[in-house]
């Protein structure tokens, strides 16, 4: 059986479900961190297939190579602000975020 483009975008459908779903059921910040990433991921499979096998040559791989630096620096900056909530409220429950404002 030969791996088309369909089988990749049905691979990069399903992380980027997976990750919406666990954005929005996740009740923490690292879970929720963790399905931006999976979010982030199924485009990156998405790009790299585009490039592959259609005219784009390596622009796909380009811009997945950006999306994976700024899933780098994102991760950091999240993973300071919940080490920063932490230090402050001794959870990293999202619900208690809304104390943060003002």
């Amino acid at each position: 059986m030969d791996i088309g483009l369909n089988h990749y975008l049905v691979v990069g459908a399903v992380l980027f479900v997976c990750g919406i779903i666990c954005m929005a059921t996740k009740r923490n910040a690292i879970g929720i961190l963790m399905g931006v990433e999976l979010v982030l991921n199924g485009a990156n499979i998405n790009f790299v297939a585009f490039s592959r096998y259609t005219a784009l040559g390596l622009d796909g791989q380009i811009v997945s190579l950006f999306v994976i630096v700024l899933a780098a620096a994102e991760a950091a900056v999240a993973l300071a602000i919940a080490l920063n909530f932490y230090n402050n409220h001794l959870t990293i429950d999202v619900d208690r975020g809304d104390e943060l404002a003002g």
